[in-house]
């Protein structure tokens, strides 16, 4: 089991993200706390994996958290999940740089959440199976990508200001994660209630930026029919 520890200064917010983590396999909360004291604290104590961390705390912030686990831990200290309402570039960059391994803006779903848990699990994984949680050291650059990228589901691309909306363009974003095969454009305008048309412009249209490969499935006669999948 991956242990979590839970920081947020709302009592009522810090169980509804408890209730998240509950429903993600492999995953176990440990403790919460509800400042950068009882962090500091919690994590002495409990030795969590990964804290759910908010930036705003009455006595400091999340990053005050970070800082005291650095010069107390160092490279021993938990990874951290910062879970905020403030999305300023400022508080991003600070984040990464004490490292932070993911970013939540509040509000958030329990898929959100859970879609970045199960990637740190597999990070988890992919650092087992590799050895270097042993201290060993992966050889070969597509492993050391997959690390980097382990945490940071894929990106939607920013959307064109004419032609296309952020919410169709998100739609079709999704049906292609969670489909089992590749989606044709009849697909994945059904999936989305969409029209076809526009499911294909859309499909087109993040092929082109790299999110979606097209594949091509030949029959027996005619054109070969366009399927998309996420790039990966």
């Amino acid at each position: 089991m991956i242990r979590i520890l839970v920081v947020d200064d709302d009592f009522n917010v810090s169980h509804i993200h408890s209730e998240y983590v509950s429903r993600v396999e492999g995953f176990e909360v440990v403790g919460e706390a509800a400042s950068v004291a009882e962090a500091v604290q919690a994590v002495r104590a409990h030795h969590p994996d990964l804290l759910l961390l908010d930036i705003f705390l009455p006595d400091g912030t999340g990053l005050d958290v970070l800082r005291q686990l650095i010069q107390d831990q160092g490279d021993a200290r938990p990874d951290a999940f910062v879970i905020t309402a403030d999305h300023d570039i400022s508080t991003v960059r600070a984040a990464m740089k004490l490292g932070a391994v993911g970013y939540l803006v509040k509000p958030f779903s329990s898929a959100d959440l859970a879609e970045r848990l199960n990637a740190y699990r597999e990070l988890h994984h992919r650092m087992d199976t590799l050895g270097l949680v042993s201290g060993t050291v992966a050889t070969d650059q597509a492993d050391v990508d997959a690390l980097f990228s382990a945490v940071r589901p894929p990106a939607i691309p920013r959307v064109p200001v004419k032609g296309h909306s952020a919410p169709t363009l998100t739609a079709i974003h999704q049906a292609l994660r969670t489909a089992g095969s590749a989606l044709s454009a009849t697909e994945a305008a059904e999936l989305t209630g969409v029209s076809r048309a526009t499911a294909q412009r859309y499909l087109t249209y993040l092929e082109k930026e790299g999110i979606a490969r097209l594949e091509l499935r030949y029959g027996a006669t005619g054109r070969p029919e366009h399927r998309y999948r996420i790039a990966r």
